[in-house]
């Protein structure tokens, strides 16, 4: 039986999401890849006894992770189960629903019938009473706002769920969400966005600055740009990267179109004593406008090293100049 360390929380930082009671870690970790039928298990619990052992409380799933859809949950339970159970109200669970799960007419976006279905399915893979956070994954034109965050609201009244959240909403559409929720009280914290060096959306719309008014968190996914930001490319395409071996969400075409970039990013890096991908996710958390920065990982040895960053995000006006030049900002 799994032990955590004595010192887990020695070096951590922990921050509010928002206005509200709950914190993060500001590093959490994504079971996105890495945690499916298709990969090996006792790496999956080495990569959560270390997160945890260095304070990582968060663990952020989606009822579609895998692949298949769903295992990600599987496994998930299973390691909280049989190896963290002593552990479970020092975790923080998140999961989703929205994206495709199944056949027919139910099976994604965000009707009431779908989102609480969803959720009862997660809570059985995972074998859990209740997520600390659920989320609804995706902004749903065809169905009503008002069902939607209803469908959420009966979640927390139900004890499935302690808050909610909503993942990929511009601004607009958070905006027609929050008076509904604000008006049953329920406990809406964060906001689940992409956000990266490269890619500025919750910057632009003027996101991220909402937020922050209105006393909201957010937590960026993909901050290392499914990889771009990290040194795997500097030297040409790997055989076992990503781009050779999926190519869903990155292309050969995208490392050229960046290479000069991520070369320049990289001696900033260098200079700051960080790697690149280290100083990609002090750049996410360099305001405090956002509460944590969501890692992915395939071995224990990469969250050691991204944890490097807590206490480390300042960067000076010069480094800041130099990042936005070099993106063309």
């Amino acid at each position: 039986m799994y032990k955590a360390d004595d010192n887990r929380y020695e070096t951590m930082q922990y921050v509010h999401c928002g206005k509200s009671g709950l914190k993060l870690p500001l590093v959490s970790l994504g079971f996105w890849h890495n945690f499916g039928s298709k990969d090996v298990y006792d790496n999956m619990k080495a990569m959560c006894f270390t997160a945890f052992d260095n304070g990582i409380t968060h663990f952020d799933l989606a009822n579609n992770y895998g692949p298949e859809a769903g295992s990600a949950e599987e496994n998930a339970g299973k390691i909280i189960n049989q190896e963290m159970k002593a552990y479970r109200d020092q975790l923080i669970i998140s999961t989703k629903a929205g994206y495709y799960m199944w056949e027919g007419p139910y099976g994604e976006w965000g009707s009431r019938k779908y989102l609480i279905s969803s959720l009862d399915q997660s809570l059985k893979r995972m074998n859990l009473e209740y997520v600390d956070i659920f989320y609804h994954h995706r902004p749903d034109d065809d169905t009503p706002i008002e069902e939607t965050v209803c469908a959420l609201d009966q979640i927390v009244r139900s004890g499935k769920a302690l808050y909610v959240g909503l993942s990929n909403y511009s601004t607009d559409q958070l905006k027609k969400a929050l008076p509904l929720l604000k008006e049953l009280h329920t406990p809406f914290v964060i906001n689940q966005n992409s956000y990266s060096i490269f890619n500025r959306t919750i910057e632009d719309n003027g996101f991220k600055d909402f937020c922050a008014e209105q006393g909201y968190g957010i937590i960026a996914f993909s901050p290392l740009a499914q990889g771009l930001l990290t040194d795997k490319y500097l030297n040409g395409i790997p055989e076992d990267s990503r781009v050779k071996r999926d190519g869903r969400f990155l292309h050969e075409s995208d490392v050229a179109a960046r290479i000069e970039q991520i070369k320049a990013l990289n001696e900033i890096a260098a200079s700051r004593g960080q790697s690149l991908a280290q100083m990609a996710l002090s750049w996410v958390l360099r305001d405090g406008k956002v509460t944590s920065v969501l890692i992915g990982a395939s071995r224990p040895e990469q969250i050691l090293d991204n944890i490097k960053i807590v206490g480390k995000t300042d960067f000076s006006a010069g480094e800041l100049a130099q990042i936005e030049k070099i993106c063309g900002r």
